[in-house]
C-alpha cells in the first residue's frame, strides 16, 4: 500500500494553491513559492490511500524547527492545516511529517514526508521623481536622453526587482531594461520640438508597477552649457552700478533660452539673485544697480529653456569681478573717546574713530575740530586740524587715533570729526565730553555671559527722554573696540572677534544727545581654562618664632585664563603638609602656631572652574627665639643684678660698721701713743739745746694742733713699710724727709706702701718731737727754744704701749722712723697755707745744719730692742753739724 501526502498552501488574502503528487523525496517537490514578507500563509497536509496513520500522527517543521501545535488547524480526519507568519528570517523549507510509531512508517519513512520551498521578498515599489536630460554637445544637442528615478522599496536577493525605461515619440516606443535607477535611450538625432512620453516600470515575481508618465516636448529636457565671456563693466558716473555682458552658449534655432544673474561682495558667500522676471528674456547684457560704491563685486550668469517651469538650468558661468566707483561718504565717522583719569585735576582724553560704514571710497584724511563749551556758548579751541590717513594706519578693526588732549575735570568740550575721501567729505560726527561732575548716571544690572562662542551683554534700560543710543565697549590689554546699539536695546551680542581664555572688560555707556554718560563695567571670558601660571608666595619681613606672613601678587590677565575661585596655601615641615583655602581676593596671609627653629616649605595653588595650577615652592625658617625675647631676658637679668647691687649697697650702708671692722680693722694712731714716756732722760719741758751737742739742728716750734694734723694726714694717706723704706727713701726720724723731698712723704715710703697691719712681726719705728711753745714769736736775737727729738724702734704694737697709763703724758706726741741716710728736719704737716708761712719763718731762724750718718750698729741695736732712752741719746749725739739749710 502506497501512502501519499497532498500539501495545500493557503496564503493569507490569496487563492488556495492545491498541489498533488506522490512525493517520496524532497527533490521531487513542486516549484518554489514566492511569499511577501509581512504576511501569513496557510498550508494543508492531506493523507491519501492509507489507514496506517491519522491526522493526529502529523506535525510540521520549518527546516529543522518544529512548528508549535498552537498554529495547527485540524480540517478532518485526513487533513491538517498550519499558519506561518512570513518574515525575512523565516526558514525556506516547510515539511509535513508523520510520527514513527508503527513499523510500517519506519520502513517506508520516505513515503510519509512531503515539503515545499519558500522564497520571501517584497513586491516592487512605484518609481518616483523621474527626470530626463539631454546635454549640449559642442554647438548642438546630444541625441542621447538619460533618465533617472528613485526606488524607495526594499528588495531581497530571493525576489529581485527589475526596471524598464519606456520612451514613446508617437512613432515608436523604446524600452531599456535597467538593473539600477538609471537608463539611456539614444536617438538617431535629437528630436527637437517633438512631443515625448517617458515612464519607468518596476516588476518582480510578486507584481509590477509603473511611474508617473512624463509628457513634454523634447526641448524641455535639454541642459545647455553656461553663458561664456561674462564681463562686469564699471562706469565712473554710476558709482552704484555695474554692467554685465555675456555670450549665448547655443544658437536660437536649436533652443530659445532665458537667463538668471547673481552677485555678491568679494569675500562673502551670501549671493544676491536678480529677480527672474527681469532676466527671463533672450538677452545678452544686464545692469546691476543699488550697489555699494568702492566695493568689489563678483557676478555669475546661467541659462535654460525659456519656459519658466520646464527645462534644466545650466551651470553657473565663471566669476566676473569688478569694483564700483567711489562716491561721497554717506555716513558719519564712528567717533569714540578713551579717558584716562589719574586722580589729578587733569584728564587725558584720546579721540579715536573708525571709517564710516558707508565710506563709499578710501578715506584719505580726517578733519577734527574742538569747541570749548561754556554754558550755552562755545568757542573753538584752535583751528580745524586735518589728520592724514596712511595705508598702515589703524589696527585690524580699522580703529585710528586722531588726537589726545588734556582736559580739566570742570571743563567740557564738543568734538567734531569729518571723514574725507577722493570724492568729498562725509557728514559730521559730534561728541560732547562733559565736565566730570555733569556726567549722566550709568546703566544698572549689567551682566555678561558666553553663549555659542559669543559674549551676550544685558542691562537694565535707563528712563531718560533724551537717551539716543548705547555704546558697548570691550577692552583687553592695549586692544579696544566698540559697537553702537539702539536706545531701545536692552541686550546684544558682541560682534567683534573674541578669543578664548582672554579676560575682556566690557563697558556700557549711555549716550544722551551726543553726551557720554558714566560707564558700567564687568569682566568676562568667552571661554575659561586652567591658569597658565600660579603666583609665588614670598615672605614679608622676617619670620617670627611661631608665625610668618606670606604675600603674593595677583595673576596677570594674560595668564589667568579664567576667574579665580580661590587660592590654596600649602605649607609643611617635611613630616606634615597642611592646606588652607583662601578667598580669591586674598593676597597675604599670616601663618600662626608654627614650630620654633623649623624650616617650612610653602607654595600657592590657584584655581578656576576649569582646574588648578601649583606655584613654585619657597621656604623659610622660624626663629629659635621670638623678637625681643632675648632683650627681655637681658633686661630681666640686668634688673635682677641691679636689684641685687642696690640691695647690697643698702646692706653695706646699714652694716658699714661691721664691714669696716671685718675688712678694714682700726690701726692705732701713733700720734696718740705714749711712747714719749719711754725717754726718762728728757723732760717734757723744753730745754735749751746745747750747741756742742746738737750743733746744726734747727728747732721747729709747732704746737699741739700742728703736730696732730701732720700725724692725722700721714696716717690716712700713707702706709709704713719697713723693707721699702730701708731700700728707697731713708727719711729722717723727725718726720722730715731727705733733701728736696715732699713734706707729705714724712710718714710713709711711697703711695705704693703696704698696710702696716700686714704682719705683727715687722718692726715699727717711732719718732717724737717735743717742742715748747713760743716758736712763732721767736726773733733772731732771742734764745732758741729747745726741741727734744727722740727715736725708738720696737716690735711691739702701739696698743701694747698704750696699756701702761703711767707713761702717758698730756700734750706730748711721739713718732719714730728709722733712717739710714742723713736727714734734716722740716716743718710738721700743716695746711698748705700755713706751710708756706712756716717755710718763710724757718729760713730766718734755722741755722745751718751739719748731718752725720747714723751708724748701722745703732740701728741694729735699736732693732734688737734697746731702750728708747738709749736710742734717743745715740741719735742726739750722732748728728753732725752741717753748714747750711735747704729750703723745702
Amino acid at each position: 500500500m502506497v501512502s501519499v501526502f497532498h500539501l495545500f498552501l493557503l496564503p493569507c488574502l490569496a487563492p488556495v494553491l492545491h498541489v498533488t503528487g506522490e512525493l517520496y523525496h524532497l527533490n521531487t517537490s513542486p516549484q518554489p513559492l514566492a511569499l511577501e514578507i509581512g504576511t501569513n500563509f496557510t498550508a494543508t497536509c492531506t493523507i491519501v490511500n492509507t489507514s496506517v496513520v491519522t491526522v493526529d500522527d502529523l506535525f510540521w517543521n520549518l527546516t529543522k524547527t518544529t512548528v508549535p501545535k498552537e498554529q495547527y488547524t485540524k480540517v478532518n480526519s485526513s487533513a491538517l492545516n498550519v499558519t506561518i507568519p512570513i518574515r525575512e528570517d523565516t526558514p525556506h523549507l516547510l515539511f509535513c511529517l508523520c510520527k514513527k510509531d508503527s513499523l510500517h512508517v519506519r520502513l517506508n519513512e520516505a513515503k510519509f514526508i512531503h515539503g515545499i520551498l519558500l522564497k520571501n521578498g517584497y513586491p516592487p515599489d512605484k518609481p518616483e521623481n523621474l527626470s530626463c536630460i539631454a546635454v549640449q554637445d559642442k554647438s548642438v544637442i546630444s541625441p542621447t536622453i538619460t533618465c533617472e528615478w528613485e526606488t524607495r522599496g526594499r528588495q531581497t536577493k530571493d525576489i529581485p526587482t527589475s526596471h524598464t525605461l519606456f520612451i514613446n515619440d508617437s512613432e515608436q516606443t523604446y524600452n531599456i531594461s535597467a538593473a539600477t535607477n538609471k537608463a539611456q535611450v539614444t536617438f538617431n538625432i535629437f528630436p527637437n520640438f517633438m512631443l515625448l512620453e517617458i515612464w519607468v516600470e518596476a516588476h518582480n515575481t510578486l507584481g509590477k508597477v509603473e511611474s508617473e508618465h512624463l509628457v513634454n516636448y523634447a526641448n524641455s529636457f535639454v541642459k545647455t552649457n553656461p553663458p561664456s565671456d561674462v564681463k562686469a563693466i564699471s562706469e565712473k558716473i554710476f558709482s552704484s552700478s555695474l554692467l554685465i555682458n555675456w555670450t549665448r552658449p547655443i544658437s536660437n534655432r536649436y533652443i530659445k533660452l532665458m537667463y538668471q544673474i547673481r552677485f555678491c561682495p568679494r569675500g562673502s558667500n551670501d549671493w544676491i539673485e536678480v529677480p527672474l522676471e527681469d532676466t527671463a528674456k533672450d538677452i545678452h547684457s544686464f545692469r546691476l544697480q543699488n550697489l555699494q560704491p568702492d566695493m568689489d563685486y563678483i557676478s555669475q550668469v546661467r541659462c535654460k529653456y525659456n519656459k519658466e517651469h520646464e527645462g534644466h538650468w545650466s551651470d553657473w558661468s565663471t566669476n566676473a569681478t569688478q569694483r564700483t566707483p567711489e562716491a561721497l561718504p554717506s555716513g558719519e565717522p564712528d567717533l569714540w573717546r578713551i579717558i584716562t583719569d589719574d586722580g589729578t585735576n587733569e584728564r587725558q582724553v584720546q579721540f579715536v574713530c573708525k571709517d564710516p560704514q558707508a565710506a563709499n571710497g578710501k578715506i584719505t584724511s580726517f578733519n577734527i575740530g574742538i569747541q570749548d563749551q561754556r554754558g550755552k556758548s562755545s568757542k573753538w579751541i584752535g583751528e580745524w586740524e586735518s589728520i592724514a590717513v596712511n595705508g598702515s594706519d589703524g589696527d585690524r578693526r580699522g580703529t585710528r587715533v586722531l588726537k589726545t588732549i588734556s582736559l580739566p575735570e570742570k571743563k567740557s568740550v564738543i568734538v567734531h570729526v569729518i571723514a574725507v575721501n577722493s570724492v568729498g567729505k562725509s557728514p559730521k560726527a559730534l561728541m560732547k565730553i562733559p565736565a566730570k561732575r555733569d556726567e549722566h548716571g550709568s546703566v544698572q544690572e549689567l551682566r555678561v555671559w558666553p553663549h555659542e562662542e559669543k559674549l551676550v551683554v544685558e542691562w537694565k534700560p535707563l528712563n531718560s527722554t533724551n537717551l539716543t543710543e548705547y555704546v558697548v565697549e570691550w577692552t583687553t590689554g592695549e586692544q579696544m573696540d566698540w559697537q553702537r546699539e539702539s536706545a531701545l536695546t536692552t541686550h546684544t551680542t558682541i560682534k567683534g572677534s573674541l578669543e578664548p581664555f582672554v579676560c575682556y572688560n566690557v563697558s556700557v555707556y549711555p549716550i544722551h544727545n551726543g553726551r557720554v554718560g558714566k560707564a558700567a563695567r564687568v569682566e568676562a571670558f568667552l571661554e575659561e581654562g586652567v591658569p597658565a601660571q600660579a603666583p609665588e608666595a614670598t615672605l614679608q619681613g622676617d619670620p617670627g618664632r611661631n608665625k610668618a606672613t606670606l604675600v603674593w601678587n595677583k595673576i596677570p590677565d594674560p595668564i589667568r585664563r579664567g576667574f579665580v575661585t580661590h587660592y590654596t596655601l600649602f605649607y609643611g615641615n617635611g613630616a606634615e603638609v597642611r592646606a588652607l583655602s583662601l578667598p580669591a581676593n586674598t593676597t597675604s596671609y599670616t601663618l600662626t602656631s608654627l614650630s620654633a627653629n623649623t624650616k617650612y616649605d610653602v607654595w600657592i595653588q590657584v584655581s578656576t572652574i576649569k582646574g588648578s595650577k601649583d606655584g613654585s615652592k619657597s621656604y623659610f625658617t622660624t626663629l629659635k627665639y621670638a623678637p625681643g625675647e632675648i632683650e627681655g631676658i637681658v633686661v630681666g637679668v640686668s634688673l635682677g643684678l641691679m636689684f641685687v647691687f642696690l640691695l647690697t649697697m643698702l646692706l653695706c650702708i646699714y652694716k658699714r660698721d661691721m664691714i669696716k671692722e671685718n675688712f678694714w680693722p682700726q690701726i692705732p694712731n701713733p700720734g696718740e701713743s705714749t711712747i714719749g714716756s719711754w725717754s726718762p732722760d728728757y723732760s717734757l719741758k723744753a730745754e735749751t739745746p746745747k750747741e756742742n751737742c746738737l750743733s746744726g739742728i734747727s728747732v721747729l716750734d709747732m704746737d699741739l694742733c700742728d703736730a696732730k694734723c701732720v700725724f692725722e694726714e700721714d696716717k690716712a694717706s700713707l702706709a709704713l713699710k719697713k723693707d721699702k723704706y730701708l731700700s728707697e727713701e731713708h727719711s729722717s726720724g723727725i718726720g722730715g724727709s731727705s733733701c728736696m723731698s715732699s713734706p707729705r712723704q714724712s710718714v710713709s715710703d711711697s703711695d705704693e706702701g703696704g698696710d702696716m697691719a700686714d704682719t705683727t712681726a715687722s718692726t715699727v719705728q717711732y719718732s717724737s718731737v717735743v717742742a715748747s711753745s713760743g716758736y712763732k714769736g721767736q726773733t733772731p736775737g732771742s734764745q732758741a727754744q729747745q726741741t727734744v727729738f727722740s727715736r725708738s724702734e720696737s716690735t711691739q704694737p702701739l696698743l701694747d704701749s698704750e696699756e701702761n697709763p703711767d707713761v702717758v703724758q698730756e700734750g706730748s706726741r711721739t713718732f719714730q722712723r728709722s733712717s739710714r741716710q742723713p736727714c734734716f728736719p722740716h716743718g710738721a704737716g700743716r695746711e698748705d697755707a700755713e706751710d708756706s708761712q712756716l717755710e718763710m719763718e724757718l729760713q730766718d731762724v734755722v741755722e745751718p745744719l751739719v748731718f752725720c750718718p747714723l751708724e748701722e750698729d745703732a740701728e741694729q741695736t735699736a732693732a734688737d730692742g734697746l731702750p728708747a732712752a738709749w736710742l734717743a741719746a745715740a741719735l742726739a749725739s750722732s748728728y753732725m753739724p752741717q753748714g747750711g739749710y735747704r729750703p723745702q
